[in-house]
């Protein structure tokens, strides 16, 4: 026969001795415990651990306050932080981050020290923001920063001379200027001892000689340039970069990839191919080879005038000489001259002309 089950009383569970119903509601039972102090925020979520917390595509006016203080990577991103004032992470300070990306996050001001706080900071990810004010010291409070990245950052406003300022005190290493859409080589954006620079998929259509040899100045000449996805234009303007190329290729890590967008019988060609005499140059371009004849006229003045001026140098330091030796050579002349006035003088009296005509007289 069958046991018949029996049911706890008013609860219709079956009666499994109270030792288990205890277990059962242990869980109810005990309260649970409070969250640890510098955990995750509400807004974001810790991932594998809080040394890396990612806040994602929320409503966030400005970084979360709450973040736990042994993080190390920080991520925030698709939010509207729009200014980062002053001591934006100061409220908490974060003393072991190293990494803070804060992309897509409408971010258009930064102010003075935003970024205070944040002492070991190593790696700041600015990339698609539409930045328009920079301000002198907004990078003054992360002295470790050796990676700046601001891929399509510059795109709203022009933004050079606030960033050269901004960056002039740092010691980087790497800086991303990717998707910018430059049309020049940004040379007052390139602090001594840069090592790699990331200029993929700007406007560039050439490098002139100009920005070629800023590149050799001592703080830059183990600068890696990556010129990736720009619209190169093969004419006669682009042999200086050829040349560069061909003899500093190793600073170029993506110089074979690189490809002719202009004009259209080139393009898709690889630059390294070209051969120089291949880009015709003609009076009339107007490019690099008219500025290369002009600057060789004017190097040709500038020796001239230099030889003039030596010339009359020597002039002003031998004047009392020359001024004896034009003395002498005067006297001398008079003398000859005398000489010749005086025979003439003799052939043109007319007694002696008689005398001469008359021998027998």
């Amino acid at each position: 026969m069958a046991r018949r089950t029996r049911r706890a009383a008013g609860l219709g569970l079956p009666c499994l001795g109270l030792p288990w119903l205890g277990l059962a509601l242990l869980p109810w039972a005990v309260p649970p415990a409070a969250a640890p102090p510098g955990g995750c925020p509400s807004a974001c979520y810790c991932v594998a651990t809080p040394e890396l917390v990612q806040c994602r595509y929320e409503s966030l006016d400005e970084p979360p306050r709450e973040l736990p203080t042994s993080v190390h990577n920080l991520s925030i991103s698709g939010s509207n932080l729009s200014v980062l004032h002053r001591a934006a992470f100061a409220p908490l300070p974060l003393p072991d981050l190293r990494l803070l990306r804060l992309r897509h996050d409408n971010i258009q001001t930064i102010e003075d020290m935003a970024l205070q706080g944040l002492p070991a900071l190593r790696t700041l990810d600015l990339s698609h923001n539409p930045l328009r004010s920079v301000a002198a010291g907004a990078f003054s409070g992360v002295p470790l920063l050796r990676t700046l990245q601001l891929n399509q950052a510059l795109l709203a406003a022009p933004l050079e001379e606030q960033l050269a300022l901004a960056l002039r005190n740092l010691s980087l290493h790497r800086l991303e200027l990717a998707g910018n859409g430059l049309r020049a080589l940004p040379v007052s954006l390139l602090p001594t001892g840069l090592e790699e620079l990331d200029l993929r998929n700007n406007s560039l259509q050439r490098l002139t000689s100009t920005e070629l040899l800023s590149l050799e100045s001592p703080g830059l000449r183990g600068l890696r340039v990556s010129l990736g996805a720009n619209p190169l234009q093969c004419d006669c303007a682009l042999r200086p970069l050829l040349a560069w190329l061909r003899s500093s290729a190793s600073r170029v890590p993506d110089a074979r990839s690189l490809q002719c967008s202009k004009p259209p019988s080139l393009r898709g060609t690889a630059v390294l191919r070209l051969r120089p005499e291949g880009l015709g140059c003609t009076a009339d371009d107007g490019g690099e080879a008219g500025q290369l004849e002009t600057a060789s006229y004017v190097f040709f003045g500038i020796v001239l005038a230099l030889i003039g001026i030596v010339f009359l140098m020597v002039l002003y330091l031998n004047r009392r000489g020359i001024k004896r030796w034009l003395h002498n050579l005067r006297e001398a002349c008079r003398d000859q001259m005398e000489g010749y006035h005086y025979r003439y003088e003799q052939d043109a009296d007319p007694r002696r002309a008689s005398a001469v005509g008359t021998p027998g007289l």
